[in-house]
């Protein structure tokens, strides 16, 4: 069986998840919007201040195309952009928190 997404296949649903929250900073964009509700670009800069300003934004595209958050644009000057985790992407709870408890027994473990 093969599902067709975004004009990309994938062999199961798993497969389709994993290309959606995959990546380096997916689920720490999910883990803060999560910790947060709502947040803004310069927020998310101050929040992950290792990842370039091109590839949060790319990142913060895709996420919205997956529809995993949503973007709210206020039409004031400068421009006002928010983000927020859509339904869906508020789904996500209990695995990017089983992932942060898990990171947390692993960094236990290779401190022994």
């Amino acid at each position: 069986m093969f599902i067709e997404y975004n004009n990309k296949e994938f062999h199961t649903s798993k497969d389709l998840a994993l290309s959606v929250i995959g990546g380096k900073w997916k689920i720490p964009i999910i883990y803060h919007l999560l910790q947060s509700g709502v947040l803004r670009l310069s927020q998310f800069e101050k929040l992950l201040p290792e990842i370039n300003q091109r590839m949060l934004i790319r990142q913060l595209r895709e996420l919205e195309e997956d529809k995993v958050i949503e973007r709210i644009i206020y039409p004031v000057v400068p421009p006002k952009v928010e983000y927020k985790l859509s339904n869906i992407g508020k789904k996500l709870d209990k695995v990017v928190y089983a992932i942060c408890d898990w990171g947390d027994d692993f960094f236990k473990e290779i401190v022994k």
